[in-house]
C-alpha cells in the first residue's frame, strides 16, 4: 500500500531527477556550441565526437524528462532503446572518422577553448552523474539510473579527450586526439550493449 508520504517523497524525487535533467540539458545546449567552435578552429576529430556525444546526451536526457512524466514499462522500454540508438550512431560515425584521422595522418591543432571545457565539463558531469544515480536508486526508475551512467560516461570521456588534447599541444602526439575518439567508440559500444542486450 502507498501511503501519501510515500507519495510525496516520490513526487520530491521526480522533480529532483526533472532539474538533473534540465541541468544536464543546458550545459549540453551551450557545450554543442562551444565544441563546435573549439573543433573547426582545431580540426579535431575528438572535439566534433565529444560535441556529438553531448548532443546524445541531450537526446538521452530529453528521453528522462519524458519517461519521467508518465509511467508504464513500454514507456520505459521505449526509452531505453532510444538512448541505446544514440549510441550506436555515435560509435559508427567515431570509428569511421578516427580511422580516417589515423589513415590519413590528419594533425589537429592546439585548443585552449578545448582543453578549458572538457576540464569543466569532465567535474559538472561527474557532479550531475552521482546525483541522478542516488536519485534513480530511490525512485527505483531504471532510465534515470541509465541516464545517470550516459552522464558520467560522458564525464569520462571529457577526461579521454582532455587527455588527448593534453598529449597533442604537450607532446606533440598528434595521434592522441583520434586515439581519444577510440575510447568514446569503446564505452558507446559497451553502453549499447548493456541496454539491448544486458539484463536490467
Amino acid at each position: 500500500m502507498v501511503t501519501s508520504a510515500d507519495d510525496a517523497t516520490r513526487r520530491t524525487l521526480a522533480r529532483r531527477g526533472l532539474a538533473l535533467e534540465y541541468v544536464t540539458l543546458g550545459w549540453n545546449v551551450i557545450g554543442i556550441a562551444v565544441l563546435a567552435v573549439a573543433a573547426v578552429s582545431a580540426r579535431s576529430v575528438a572535439l566534433a565526437g565529444f560535441g556529438l556525444d553531448s548532443l546524445i546526451e541531450i537526446g538521452a536526457s530529453a528521453v528522462v524528462v519524458w519517461e519521467l512524466s508518465g509511467t508504464g514499462e513500454e514507456r520505459r522500454r521505449r526509452a531505453m532503446k532510444l538512448i541505446g540508438v544514440g549510441f550506436a550512431l555515435l560509435a559508427v560515425y567515431l570509428l569511421a572518422q578516427s580511422t580516417w584521422v589515423l589513415a590519413t595522418g590528419f594533425r589537429p591543432r592546439h585548443s585552449a577553448l578545448g582543453i578549458g571545457w572538457t576540464a569543466v565539463t569532465a567535474v559538472v558531469m561527474f557532479a550531475l552523474a552521482a546525483g541522478k544515480a542516488r536519485t534513480g536508486e530511490a525512485l527505483d526508475n531504471p532510465v534515470l539510473r541509465t541516464e545517470g551512467r550516459v552522464t558520467l560516461i560522458d564525464g569520462l570521456l571529457a577526461v579521454a579527450v582532455l587527455l588527448g588534447l593534453l598529449l597533442n599541444s604537450l607532446a606533440g602526439l598528434w595521434w592522441a586526439d583520434p586515439a581519444a575518439g577510440y575510447v568514446l567508440v569503446y564505452y558507446a559500444l559497451r553502453e549499447v550493449r548493456d541496454i539491448f542486450f544486458g539484463e536490467r
